[in-house]
């Protein structure tokens, strides 16, 4: 056995805050869930942690969104505040307090951050030149512009970053902008807006970011910032706009990303206003907010974050604190984005499965929580749900091999022995399994769960291993061996409890339906170095789970058919094999509609962070190239492909992919014997060219 009980901390844990305008989708959950179990391995461990986070409710969206149901925004966000307190709750994550950013303790704290910068000459006013719209009237947010992306051409991309390029500019840079408000062409007028001197923070942010507060990775994206220099923060809005109202500032509000990331103080606020407030009335001593805020706080301060609002909590946000008089964070953890079935996730273009539509299908949210635990591993890469796996690996792992230790003993216990153990401390197997809590605990504390997982389960195989041996189901026919049998499966089911408490953060619904089953007090940290002691009587098991049925899934993605498309262009079609037996055939018909062209290979290019992707500039003899994106990296060298001819798709609807936007497929073949291989066509061919 081994000391696994740290000195107690104080920690305050956050997550990013949900935007108020839609429901929670299995995306979202990736970051709540990881957060929870994070938060309860802390609190298992006897530590004092506090785990907070707040709807995201302010904004053009809101507003617009409330306008266009007939509602105020403040009847809308309590709407869906309800709606998403029921979400996590479903999914088990246990939120020491959930609020609001539209609450008066965020108004004060925003307009206390905002006069302590402008006492620190950390404010500027300036008058700019901001798109409007002539038919609603009103200035337009920059994602309510839309056009053409200045840097690299992309049609239809936001008014302040390009979605295929990565590029960041002003609205005012997009070419032939329109209003997503009302489509309209706005016009440019001049307003007086209000900025936080981002660009005189860069030493203290250079030095904060390379100071371990951040992955290793999220810090190299930041110096990437650093090179292309820091501009300094529009923080305000024109009327009309749901939010905040700027002290001394008539018609000037705070731009959402000014008061959203301090939601997290408001919510902390708020708790510690409970926490003073006793059953009778009476004030008692509670939390205290310095004591967690203010600069030179000795408490720890953790942020779990998406990659794509890395810039706002690695950049503004602690400039925005250190300049104003608070702490900053102890670390901000950055997750990668989910994706199913290898197709990217978005809400925003329909292919995202609900939280309420999973509990409908597969019911249990716990399959979920083992599933994205086994795949965090505490960096900024990306997880997959392959829905496929997911039903194997919860059904070998959780039931196959976890629950089937306790299946296989306990009725051995109840039956024979009245429910009591034999002593249970000295069997190798279970201090093998106790010898383990350091580095399980380790892995946890590093947000590893894969690795932690990985673990538990090789335990859980030693000790099926243990019970196949023993086979108590045998030992049972003889009763000379009664007394070995009601040890052996005394040591199964100690066994057991040490893997439930390893699973306790990850499992919490099933680990205290354990617990009432093992008749033990719910199971801490420190309980790793106790075991059930002889004559401990524990109840009558019952059945615990239950297997997914693949109908459940079936029935999970039928429902949410019309959203589970693919989002990402296929790398590289294989265009030789045969029609093996049993497959479908298309008709002559259906094959005319295939547009495929002959193209020339104008540019071709690594893509960066991409595996298997080649970036094509394609010639298909129309006034301007498409681009392509190809998985033949494996098999070309981009220099070898400029000029070359080959085969395209070119009616295949575009594609937005994480890299940008690819126009077209590539023809391409491979099979087991090698590729992909370009499809070439003799010479003479001209791009432009119909393939019949």
């Amino acid at each position: 056995m081994s000391d696994t009980q740290p000195q107690p901390r104080k920690i305050l844990v956050t997550s990013a805050l949900p935007y108020a305008n839609g429901s929670i989708h299995l995306g979202h959950l990736v970051e709540y869930i990881q957060t929870d179990i994070w938060v309860r391995f802390l609190k298992m461990q006897g530590h004092d942690v506090h785990y907070v986070c707040a709807d995201d409710t302010h904004g053009t969206p809101i507003m617009l969104r409330a306008e266009k149901e007939g509602i105020t925004p403040e009847q809308l966000i309590d709407r869906v505040h309800a709606e998403h307190s029921t979400d996590f709750a479903g999914f088990l994550v246990n939120f020491d307090n959930y609020y609001s950013t539209n609450s008066e303790e965020n108004r004060e704290l925003a307009c206390g951050i905002y006069q302590a910068l402008k006492a620190d000459g950390k404010i500027a006013t300036r008058t700019i030149e901001q798109f409007y719209d002539p038919v609603k009237n009103m200035f337009l947010p920059d994602r309510f512009i839309k056009g053409e992306c200045p840097k690299c051409h992309a049609k239809d991309q936001y008014g302040d970053s390009c979605e295929v390029c990565g590029a960041t500019y002003n609205p005012t840079e997009l070419i032939n902008p329109f209003s997503a408000v009302s489509g309209a062409a706005p016009v440019r007028k001049e307003t007086e807006h209000y900025f936080f001197k981002l660009s005189e923070c860069e030493d203290f942010l250079r030095s904060w970011t390379r100071s371990g507060t951040l992955q290793a990775e999220a810090a190299n994206k930041m110096g990437e910032w650093f090179e292309s220099g820091l501009s300094d923060w529009d923080i305000s809005r024109d009327a009309p706009y749901f939010g905040f109202e700027i002290p001394d500032a008539p018609g000037k509000y705070f731009y959402v990303w000014l008061d959203a990331p301090i939601g997290y103080m408001a919510s902390f606020k708020n708790l510690c206003i409970k926490s003073r407030q006793s059953a009778d009335g009476n004030q008692k001593a509670g939390l205290n907010f310095d004591e967690y805020w203010k600069a030179g706080s000795q408490t720890e301060l953790y942020h779990f974050i998406g990659k794509d609002i890395l810039y706002f909590h690695a950049l503004f946000w602690p400039a925005t604190l250190h300049y104003s008089g608070y702490r900053t964070p102890t670390k901000v953890f950055a997750h990668g984005f989910l994706t199913v079935n290898g197709e990217k996730m978005s809400k925003s273009r329909g292919t995202f499965i609900t939280a309420e539509s999973y509990l409908q299908h597969v019911k249990n949210p716990e399959y979920l929580r083992y599933y994205y635990a086994a795949k965090l591993n505490g960096t900024m890469e990306d997880i997959d749900l392959n829905l496929e796996d997911f039903v194997a690996r919860v059904n070998s792992d959780l039931v196959g091999k976890y629950i089937n230790i306790a299946s296989r003993t306990a009725g051995f216990i109840s039956k024979r022995f009245d429910g009591k153990l034999n002593p249970t401390g000295n069997n190798p197997v279970v201090a093998e399994m106790q010898a383990q809590a350091a580095a399980i605990a380790e892995s946890y504390e590093q947000r590893d769960f894969g690795r932690a997982l990985r673990e538990i389960m090789r335990l859980a195989d030693v000790a099926n291993g243990f019970v196949a041996e023993k086979a108590p189901w045998v030992m049972a026919k003889d009763e000379a061996q009664a007394s070995a049998l009601q040890q052996v499966c005394s040591d199964a089911l100690e066994m057991f409890r040490l893997l439930t408490l390893y699973l306790k953060p990850i499992l919490p619904k099933l680990a205290e339906e354990i617990e009432a089953f093992l008749n033990v007090a719910p199971l801490d940290w420190p309980a790793v170095n106790s075991s059930l002691p002889a004559g401990h009587a524990i109840k009558t098991y019952e059945h615990l789970i239950t297997r997914i049925d693949p109908k459940q899934i079936e029935a999970m993605t039928e429902a949410n058919k019309e959203t589970m498309q693919a989002t990402t262009t296929p790398a590289a079609p294989a265009a030789s094999a045969p029609a093996a037996e049993g497959a479908s055939y298309i008709s002559i018909d259906d094959f005319t509609k295939v547009d495929l062209r002959i193209a020339k290979i104008v540019d071709a290019n690594h893509v960066e962070g991409a595996e298997k992707l080649l970036q094509l500039t394609l010639d298909i003899g129309e006034e301007k190239t498409r681009n392509v994106f190809a998985g033949i990296k494996s098999a070309y060298d981009p220099e070898t492909l400029k000029g070359r001819l080959t085969v395209v798709v070119a009616n295949l609807a575009p594609r937005k992919m994480k890299f940008g936007l690819s126009e077209g497929m590539v023809l391409a073949a491979s099979d087991e014997r090698g590729g992909p291989f370009i499809l070439s066509p003799d010479s003479g061919a001209q791009p432009g060219m119909r393939v019949k």
